[in-house]
Formats: structure tokens, sequence, C-alpha cells
């Protein structure tokens, strides 16, 4: 089936207002339980109501926005059960990475190198003049981008692909992670400790550090 012009162009706007409407809830223009109209996000991208509409379907699909009927839609408000969740399959699923990084000794030096190198941009942000609001979301890319390094190292596909399905939940899930109780420059230095303990190819203290990472296991929240 060949796809028409119109019909591609309205694909590529529906992805459009996704990656608008994600943006704005990290970026905390729209919070928890808030309510987004449509007629705004239309004007604001300068389209049509039709792919704002085709783009709030996708999003409710992924759990992001819930629409109610006859009222409408509203960002998703994550329970603390909602968020453990989240974490639960990552460490699941990275912990399975990290073996296989170190059984199958994946990462090189320039790897290494790499991987320090996004831990100095981090630092940079938390010593910028950006308000704290800014940095926890510069952060929280940052932090991604370290992950999501290692994950692509590993060459699990299919651990990759599952954690890339839940990938803007992930980021969520970090953003209220340390907008509750972190500190940005230990969010941004505990990362050493998981590169450490790769070069070291002790997996019982990467997996510790991995999950100690992550403030709300280190402070008992879960």
């Amino acid at each position: 089936m060949i796809i028409s012009s119109s019909e591609y162009k309205r694909e590529n706007l529906c992805s459009i207002v996704v990656e608008y409407i994600k943006e704005a809830i990290l970026a905390g223009v729209y919070k928890e339980g808030d309510h987004i109209l449509e007629t705004e996000v239309a004007q604001a991208l300068g389209i049509s109501r039709a792919p704002v509409r085709e783009g709030i379907k996708e999003l409710e699909n992924e759990g992001i926005v819930t629409v109610v009927p006859r009222k409408g839609t509203y960002v998703t408000q994550f329970a603390i059960e909602d968020i453990k969740e989240v974490f639960d399959i990552r460490l699941l699923l990275e912990n399975n990475i990290l073996e296989i990084l170190i059984k199958e000794n994946k990462l090189t030096e320039e790897d290494f190198n790499t991987l320090e190198n996004i831990i100095g941009e981090m630092v940079n942000i938390v010593n910028g003049t950006e308000d704290v609001v800014k940095k926890a979301i510069h952060i929280n890319r940052k932090d991604m981008e370290f992950h999501r390094f290692i994950w692509q190292k590993s060459g699990s596909h299919r651990r990759v692909e599952i954690l890339e399905s839940i990938f803007f939940q992930l980021r969520m899930a970090m953003l209220y992670d340390t907008n509750k109780t972190g500190n940005l420059l230990v969010t941004a230095t505990d990362h050493y400790e998981i590169i450490k303990h790769l070069r070291s190819k002790d997996l019982e203290k990467c997996k510790k550090a991995l999950k100690e990472h992550i403030i709300s296991y280190k402070e008992g929240k879960f």
C-alpha cells in the first residue's frame, strides 16, 4: 500500500504533536492532572485540530494522557506504584545488560571515555546558571543518554527495544525521582561509581551502584 502525500503529512504532524506534548510535560508546562486543550496545542503548532486528536490518541495508548469522555484530555497522574514498576522493569533489563557488558567484555577504553564525557557535561549543567527545573530536565536528558549508550553497547536488541518502548515513562520517573528527593550533583556523579565497577568487571557492585543511583531505592521509598 502506497501512502499518499496528504496521509504522510498528517502522520508527520501527528508525530510533531506527540513530541510537543511530551516535551511540554517534561518542561513542566503541563503538570500531572493538567487539562490539555486541543485548540491550544493546534494554535501553538499552527496546525488543524485533526492531527492533534491523532497525537492525543497515540499518547493515550502510551498511558501518558487520560481522555475522559465529555470532559477532555488530562496528563496522567503517576502513583508511586507506577514509578516503582517502571524502575523495576528498568533494573531487571539493565542488570541483564550490565552482565552482558562485563561477561562479554563489550566496552572499550573509548567507550569509557565517552561515558565519562557525558558525566562531565552533567556536572557542567549542575554548575551552570539555569534555574533548578531546567537543570533537572537537562540532567534527565544526559542521564538517559548515558544509559542508552550502555544499552546499545550490549547488542541485546530485544532488551533495548523494550527499554526504548518505555523511554518516556523512564524520563518521567527519573524526573519525578530527582525532583522529589534528589541532589542534582549526586545524580550526575553517581555515574562514576557505575563506570568504576564496569571497568573492574565487578557485576554485583555494578548492579548495586545502578540501584542506588535511583534515589527512591537508596532512600527506602520503595
